[in-house]
């Protein structure tokens, strides 16, 4: 099972950017997706973003676009979530999840990476 470590949360002030990056360990193959998932304190864990590994095709919660952006790079195995004009309602804990065969089944899921923002 892929291993897949979260980093770059923090405090920030409202209207300010985070980049969160997720590494993936072993091989990521052309025919998984990866995801963001956040969850804030008393509250359901919901989708953020997705992206196909092979094709780069992405998908956002529709309350979140134009704000948060999706990306991977293929060598590093990593992908990240840039985060922009964060709002107080953005608070939460941040995971990544990988979807082995693209078929909205996660596999694997990282251990979190808490983003606080201030207003």
């Amino acid at each position: 099972q892929v291993q897949l470590v979260e980093s770059g949360g923090g405090l920030v002030q409202a209207g300010g950017s985070l980049r969160l990056s997720c590494s993936a360990s072993g091989r990521t193959y052309s025919s998984t997706s990866m995801a963001w998932f956040r969850q804030a304190s008393g509250k359901e864990r919901e989708f953020v973003a997705r992206i196909n590994w092979g094709f780069g095709n992405t998908k956002y919660a529709e309350a979140l676009k134009g704000r948060f952006t999706i990306s991977r790079e293929k060598a590093s195995n990593t992908m990240y979530l840039q985060m922009n004009d964060l709002q107080s309602e953005d608070t939460a804990v941040y995971y990544c999840a990988q979807d082995r065969d693209s078929d909205y089944s996660y596999e694997s899921w990282g251990q979190g990476t808490q983003v606080t923002v201030s207003s």
